[in-house]
């Protein structure tokens, strides 16, 4: 197969986004978390999120803010009473660390969590993944984040081809398709981690009900089937 060029690169990621915001923009979950732009909301968000269905954070997540409505009574307040307030979410090493970030964000940037993935990404618990998505979602910062549904659909519409996790490549082609305009950075961002979730998943690839799937290398070789049984790699967010 011809390599492509980057005329016909450029033409693809334009189609994709365009199909991709018209699905998001009908069929996007609402979700609490998308109605706010406070960083320290999303921050809560994001860190509940990691490794969590989406139903179980929607139980835990205004609960968690009411008994800690801002970063400040957050690092103030004990360990144990953080942990406390996390049962039943799992996993509480991210409650130690969002505890530890929002103590860190306190004392070294006067409580006002960072816009900047660069300074973000050196808190407490936070990866290159969510350092992008707090600095989009928070701040409409035209960056990528790529976590495991993103990471997913990138490789299945872009690099069909591509081996094992290559996140290097990734994360250049999710640079390249995200908008440059902070607000539709916000909505492609939330929609292509919408896509992954929904649509084209872990185990399944929905092709023949793909919004994108005109703009996709995977979803032209499906045709006209409506699923395909995949197993690609996974790419853990952080």
């Amino acid at each position: 197969m011809p390599r492509k060029s980057r005329a016909d690169r450029k033409l693809q990621a334009s189609e994709f986004r365009r199909r991709l915001l018209r699905w998001f923009r009908r069929h996007g979950r609402d979700l609490p978390w998308r109605r706010s732009r406070d960083p320290y909301h999303i921050v809560v968000s994001e860190f509940m999120l990691q490794q969590t269905q989406v139903s179980r954070v929607e139980a835990y997540y205004h609960r968690f803010l009411e008994r800690y409505p801002s970063i400040d009574v957050l690092a103030a307040a004990p360990a144990a009473m953080v942990r406390e307030s996390w049962e039943g979410l799992g996993y509480y090493r991210r409650a130690a660390n969002l505890h530890r970030l929002a103590q860190a964000v306190v004392e070294e940037h006067g409580g006002v969590i960072p816009a900047d993935p660069a300074a973000l990404v050196r808190l407490p618990g936070v990866g290159r993944y969510t350092a992008g998505a707090v600095a989009c979602f928070a701040y409409e910062r035209a960056t990528p984040a790529v976590d495991t549904n993103v990471a997913r659909v990138i490789r299945r519409a872009f690099h069909p081809r591509l081996r094992g996790l290559a996140p290097r490549r990734v994360w250049e082609t999710a640079a390249l398709i995200v908008p440059t305009h902070g607000k539709r950075a916000w909505e492609f961002n939330q929609a292509i981690m919408e896509l992954g979730a929904l649509v084209c998943t872990a185990r399944v690839a929905r092709c023949g009900g793909c919004p994108v799937r005109m703009a996709c290398l995977t979803g032209r070789r499906a045709g006209g089937e409506t699923a395909r049984r995949v197993s690609p790699p996974s790419l853990r967010s952080g």
